[in-house]
């Protein structure tokens, strides 16, 4: 196993986009802030400046390309030979994945911290209390938490969707979609459906919504037609079909 992630983290810092990322999310976070008007400013601060959007678009690109271009390439075949079993391929991947979003998310609180340094933006104090009954910190911090959860979800969708589609541009395009159109994708399935709104509300793309309905409850409740905790669990639990229907098609897969 230690093997295998030794050759993924290889592979993942070779890939020009890992570099870059960063400084993409952080261009876009710098002009989100100059756009929006200082009365958002704790709602800016709370949500990192919206980098969630940006870090997500990271990540299908990044993890299309992990599985998809290996598939192309037939390079899989070459660490399926030299791994132990499917599953320790699978599982590195993974990992190497969820650690890269971990650090995206961390850097995207460094970033926002730096930002409320600079005369850009209305300084205001960590300690001041915010949603929740929390300071803009710990909104700050929980907000993080939550969208790596959210952004885990994504995640395993583009496993699930790499190992049935192996054309890299379809799998990116397919989750960038889902990405950006998934939330309106819900909205729409459940106006259609209002009869069947208890059922229908539980769809995977709903639970897209976890992060913004967290730091904007008022707005994004009536669209999901869940709570906070529901869309929690609704997130893990997807996301755990995902990775393991994701494993069980790449498993039975002929190379």
């Amino acid at each position: 196993m230690i093997s295998d992630l030794n050759k993924e983290v290889y592979k993942l810092i070779h890939q020009k986009i890992t570099w870059i990322a960063p400084l993409i999310v952080l261009v876009l976070m710098i002009i989100m802030g100059i756009s929006m008007n200082g009365s958002e400013q704790k709602l800016l601060i709370m949500a990192s400046y919206d980098s969630g959007e940006w870090i997500l678009f990271a990540l299908v690109v990044v993890s299309s390309t992990i599985f998809t271009l290996e598939f192309q390439n037939n390079t899989i075949l070459t660490m399926l030979y030299k791994s132990d079993n499917k599953l320790q391929v699978y599982g590195s991947k993974l990992m190497i994945v969820f650690i890269y979003n971990v650090i995206l998310h961390i850097l995207a609180v460094i970033f926002t911290v730096l930002l409320q340094l600079t005369p850009l933006n209305v300084h205001l104090s960590w300690l001041m209390i915010n949603q929740y009954h929390q300071t803009l910190l710990s909104n700050l911090l929980i907000t993080t938490l939550v969208d790596i959860v959210s952004s885990t979800l994504i995640i395993s969708i583009i496993f699930f969707t790499s190992c049935i589609v192996n054309v890299n541009s379809i799998v990116i395009t397919l989750n960038l979609a889902i990405v950006f159109l998934g939330q309106s994708a819900s909205s729409s399935l459940m106006m259609a459906n209002l009869k069947y709104i208890d059922v229908v509300k539980w769809n995977p793309l709903n639970m897209i919504n976890l992060t913004k309905q967290y730091y904007n409850y008022g707005s994004y409740h009536f669209v999901s037609h869940l709570s906070n905790s529901q869309l929690l669990v609704g997130n893990i639990l997807y996301s755990l079909l995902f990775f393991v229907l994701g494993y069980a098609i790449f498993r039975k897969k002929k190379f």
